[in-house]
């Protein structure tokens, strides 16, 4: 959470992520929702634990489940947290004085982007149309109500942020492809929304001052989206203070907004820096424009929030695929340990009595939400999804580096080699880590073992590891994947000729410019939501997007047409001799559907063995039976095709 409200960054990456913070990471690739019905929908007599004989595979994406709960700042025991409880993701109110627990939203396609006004009154969420990510915010009473425009004045956009003051005054950070990035200025004597901030590249909104005094936009007037500069505005628009750490954009250097201190009239905000080599917190009063650097000495990337008393500071910190929390005391500059198990912490905050929350899994073991004061904070009911196998780290000496894998081998299925799935992640800034995933235990199921790459381009690496990517997109990231390939073939866990190239969003566009590319490395190639011609996905993508792209690129496909003609996969598509699986959203903003029957019609012009699934969603889907659905297609579209054992 942040000081005084919950708030939201632009996101510019293919990868899905929430906008109002309360929901799971990458719920459309790797969890889904729960019904205790089969997938055709017709219902099932349950077994002794609720789980009505499903295969372990299908039961990890049904088990309940919930997100960190996210609490109301001037009332913490109004909590609003994500479920899958229904079937599909949605928003849930929970009064933890009470008890009581309501559903808030409940759409054919889901919901996970909400937010609670600091008194606890109101749940903030975001409607769109069929997952396209473009539309409203609208908002409900806690207690239960009807839902009603929240911004009204604002039409319809991408979001980009939310802040919202305790007079009611919302700031709302918008993104649309005729205006570019707007932040406006919505207050709750229902006069016209007033525009205070408005430029072609990408920006968002990033905090609101506790005293509503003062907003903190990420902008990229710079021209490079992977590197944002801040500016502090007050609500008349006017510049309070700026910090660019890429000095224009000659430097490739970037800052976040992590949140307002949250005492009343203090100006000191929480940013993240690149200035080390790395994302680590720092303090930057931006009425004094003094900046106090932090004693926090971690490898890795580092991050924080504000305890809520403004004394000490949450730190997450990512390293080499695992996190864990800390408490840092600024006046005595003290970093200690928040005790948690090996493996991921996907999300944390702080509670006013001190104690910690945190979500909590790693690659055996499913999601918990627990608190530093022990036990379980929010247990949904039914059973709990079944355990998985550890992964082993891998280092692999590539062309750029030594490249961190996770590797995990099925069990029950003999020594190997494998039939192996290489799961590549999407972002690209993003990074597979120790945390359980529903789609990688389907694999090991079935006998296959599992290998995801943190390829040049991932986070929690450093920020030379996640920038390596400019100009030679995609390319970059496949010697990196070929270099672990090689490894795993040659100590005998991969089989060769039963090798798996798949992944989603970015991970889906690597596998379709993997399978062209690297034509004699993959027998099977399974791709969802991909980028397939990048010339035409630039053109329909969200405006964000093409931010992204120009930085990436050096350019517009009309500036740098080598570029892109050399990094998209539909220049080799007439070499793909894998059978390919693709699976598409028809209303996704980020990899749109027009440039993915571009890619179908040449490999259908020329006989090549493919399959296309297109379902009626944006950016994957929020919907246990839909994406259960589609992890079957993919496990029988490899079945189908892999080679059979030699021994068999």
């Amino acid at each position: 959470m942040s000081s005084d409200s919950d708030v939201t960054r632009a996101d510019v990456s293919r990868e899905t992520g929430s906008t109002g913070g309360t929901g799971p990471a990458d719920v459309s690739r790797e969890t889904g929702p729960t019904r205790t019905t089969g997938p055709a929908g017709v219902s099932r007599e349950t077994g002794p634990d609720g789980d009505a004989g499903w295969p372990d595979w299908e039961k990890r994406f049904r088990a309940p489940r919930v997100g960190l709960p996210d609490w109301a700042e001037d009332a913490p025991d109004r909590a609003l947290f994500v479920s899958n409880a229904t079937g599909t993701y949605e928003l849930y109110a929970w009064d933890r004085a009470t008890g009581a627990q309501r559903q808030a939203t409940d759409r054919p396609n889901g919901t996970t982007d909400g937010t609670l006004s600091p008194d606890g009154e109101w749940i903030w969420w975001f409607s769109d149309t069929d997952g396209d990510e473009f539309g409203t915010w609208v908002r409900q009473p806690f207690a239960g109500g009807p839902d009603e425009p929240a911004t009204p004045g604002l039409e319809p956009s991408y979001p980009a942020g939310l802040a919202i003051g305790r007079d009611g005054t919302a700031v709302v950070g918008r993104s649309t492809d005729e205006d570019g990035s707007t932040v406006h200025v919505v207050r709750p004597d229902g006069s016209a929304p007033t525009v205070i901030y408005r430029h072609r590249e990408s920006a968002g909104v990033g905090d609101l001052s506790r005293d509503g005094r003062l907003v903190a936009v990420e902008h990229t007037e710079h021209g490079d989206a992977m590197h944002s500069a801040l500016r502090v505005l007050s609500l008349d628009g006017a510049t309070v203070a700026e910090l660019d750490d890429s000095k224009g954009g000659t430097e490739e250097l970037g800052l976040e907004v992590l949140g307002f201190a949250p005492v009343a009239g203090d100006t000191r905000l929480l940013v993240g820096h690149q200035r080390r080599g790395r994302w680590e917190p720092m303090v930057w009063d931006v009425a004094t424009g003094s900046e106090q650097e932090l004693a926090i000495e971690l490898p890795g990337d580092v991050s924080a929030e504000w305890y809520p008393d403004g004394s000490a500071l949450l730190v997450a910190h990512s390293f080499e695929a695992r996190s864990e929390l800390w408490r840092y005391d600024l006046a005595a500059r003290e970093l200690v340990r928040v005790d948690t198990p090996p493996g991921s912490v996907s999300g944390a905050t702080a509670r006013p009595d001190g104690t910690v929350e945190y979500q909590w899994s790693s690659a055996a073991e499913p999601s918990v939400v627990r608190s530093t004061a022990g036990g379980v904070v929010l247990d949904p009911p039914g059973f709990r999804a079944p355990g998985s196998v550890a992964v082993e780290d891998v280092w692999v000496e590539g062309p750029g580096g030594r490249v961190h894998a996770l590797a995990q081998r099925p069990t029950g299925h003999g020594d190997g080699p494998f039939p192996t799935v290489f799961e590549i992640h999407g972002g690209p800034a993003w990074h597979d880590s120790d945390a359980f995933a529903a789609t990688p235990a389907a694999w090991l199921d079935h006998g296959f073992a599992v290998v995801r790459v943190n390829y040049r381009g991932s986070t929690g690496y450093g920020r030379a590891w996640t920038d390596a990517l400019k100009h030679r997109i995609g390319l970059i990231e496949l010697e990196d994947i070929a270099a672990v390939r090689e490894w795993a073939v040659s100590c005998g866990l991969a089989d060769p000729a039963r090798l798996v190239l798949s992944g989603g969003s970015w991970g889906g566009y690597l596998t379709l410019l993997g399978l062209g590319t690297q034509p004699g490395n993959w027998a099977v190639g399974l791709a969802a939501v991909p980028v397939a011609d990048y010339v035409t996905a630039y053109h329909d993508e969200m405006e964000a997007l093409k931010s992204l792209d120009r930085t990436l690129f050096g350019g517009t496909p009309e500036e740098v047409p080598e570029r892109f003609e050399v990094s998209s996969p539909l220049t080799y598509v007439d070499a793909v001799k894998a059978p390919v699986h693709i699976a598409a959203g028809v209303n996704d903003p980020r990899c749109p559907i027009r440039q993915i029957d571009t890619y179908v019609d040449r490999l259908a012009a020329r006989g090549a063995e493919h399959e296309v699934y297109r379902y009626d969603a944006g950016h994957g889907s929020l919907v246990v039976e839909e994406r259960i659905k589609q992890v079957r297609m993919e496990l029988e579209f490899a079945l189908k095709h892999l080679p059979p054992h030699p021994a068999a």
